[in-house]
């Protein structure tokens, strides 16, 4: 099953070491089978507020994603962007093939309390 590593990072002023983690990151990640889904896009925002960048990187799954995260070579250049990018970071699974919404809505049906 798919994991993702979701970033949603604050504005930043540009800087030699952002840019040197920028150049260094895909280097960190590739070994593990994961590459950039979303970097540097726009998005527009629908509901809410989501001041700041996206960025995802899919992995074939969660282990591949924690092992890239808890490498030496990214926790090397993490701080590049830590000391100036603040941001939420997550790791997360994605659905299984075949993945049904409605089992779900089962689920949080049956949760409900009877009327009555």
């Amino acid at each position: 099953m798919s994991a993702y590593a979701i970033a949603h990072l604050q504005e930043a002023a540009p800087h030699p070491e952002i840019a040197e983690y920028i150049e260094r990151v895909t280097a960190t990640f590739e070994p593990y089978g994961g590459r950039f889904l979303v970097h540097g896009a726009q998005h527009e925002v629908k509901e809410g507020s989501w001041p700041g960048h996206v960025v995802v990187i899919g992995f074939p799954g969660i282990a591949e994603a924690r092992a890239w995260w808890d490498s030496p070579a990214y926790q090397e250049i993490a701080p590049l962007r830590a000391r100036h990018i603040g941001g939420d970071i997550v790791l997360i699974e994605g659905v299984p093939e075949r993945y049904d919404p409605a089992v779900t809505a089962r689920s949080i049906r049956e949760a409900v309390p009877a009327e009555r």
